[in-house]
């Protein structure tokens, strides 16, 4: 039971952004500002959403991809922070469980997806 302020302070910080509708197994593009000094730019972050946790302000969600010389990177993002531009679904995976840290051991082929094909 939370305080009815924090519900309140909360509903605010939700209500102004627009979150699509996403699950784990998606591919997704992150667009993150990245602040360097006094420059600001917009970097993307593409990968599997491996994992999604949380609720209300707190809800998070882990993006893994390989970067360079095959090496795994995971970012872990609020869903409601400021810094993030915005989200965007580049394919529906079709995956049977909620959280997919298996892929964390698989590489190559042994790690992909498949496509969730809408009939």
């Amino acid at each position: 039971m939370k305080n009815r302020y924090i519900e309140s302070f909360e509903k605010e910080q939700v209500a102004g952004k627009n979150i699509p509708e996403f699950r784990s197994g998606d591919t997704i593009r992150v667009a993150v500002n990245i602040k360097e000094g006094e420059k600001t730019r917009i970097q993307n972050f593409e990968g599997v959403c491996i994992a999604i946790r949380g609720e209300g302000t707190g809800k998070t969600f882990i993006v893994r991809k390989i970067g360079a010389n095959n090496v795994g990177v995971e970012r872990i993002f609020p869903i409601y922070s400021d810094s993030i531009e915005r989200i965007d679904v580049v394919r529906r995976g079709r995956v049977r469980r909620a959280k997919l840290f298996y892929l964390r051991e698989l590489r190559g082929k042994a790690a992909r997806i498949k496509e969730l094909r809408r009939k």
